[in-house]
């Protein structure tokens, strides 16, 4: 049996077809381009906070909560202390024997209106209503007293309660007078 040499050699089993070109798996440069992704965002985000930052400080960026703030600290109410002399007070027990003696303090704000006032004989009307107000107040912390029980002021709590009933009241009665802060000087209860 004879074979043709030609026609051996034009057929190999082990060659790949000359149609189809060989795969390659291509890289895909994972590890820098994630790094580059990450190196970005944080430039970006630190540059946005330093600008947000630059601008809050120097007052060009309207932030109301913060200013609000600010304002508050930069420039505080001004107070002024009202002492009251000591109250003697029948409380509201059932014997009807118990009885406070009490000496108020209250931190009351300054009116803005009152800024520049004084002089030129207006000094004799302010101290006129002062003695009003004086008036007012100790009219009011009487009415709050005389409703008070000998047991809910010596319980745990009862000062502190009885300093929000005072600055309550006083505010209902009194919207100009503000009241910031009560003080006890003296507090004696006797059953």
């Amino acid at each position: 049996m004879a074979t043709s040499p030609t026609v051996l050699a034009g057929v190999s089993t082990s060659s790949p077809p000359a149609s189809s070109p060989p795969l390659v798996a291509a890289k895909f440069p994972v590890v820098p381009l994630l790094i580059a992704v990450v190196t970005g965002v944080v430039t970006a985000t630190l540059g946005v906070g330093g600008v947000v930052y630059y601008l809050a400080h120097t007052g060009r960026l309207s932030m109301q909560g913060v200013t609000a703030q600010k304002m508050e600290a930069i420039a505080p109410a001004t107070t002024h202390a009202m002492v009251l002399e000591p109250f003697l007070v029948n409380l509201a027990d059932a014997g009807g024997s118990s009885y406070l003696r009490v000496a108020l303090t209250l931190r009351v704000a300054d009116a803005a209106d009152k800024k520049g006032i004084k002089g030129n004989g207006e000094e004799g009307k302010d101290d006129t209503g002062a003695e009003d107000a004086v008036a007012a107040v100790r009219d009011t912390a009487l009415t709050v007293l005389g409703r008070q029980t000998a047991d809910g002021l010596l319980a745990s709590g009862g000062k502190e309660h009885l300093k929000v009933e005072l600055k309550s009241a006083l505010a209902e009665q009194n919207a100009k007078l503000k009241v910031k802060d009560v003080f006890f000087t003296d507090f004696l209860v006797q059953r």
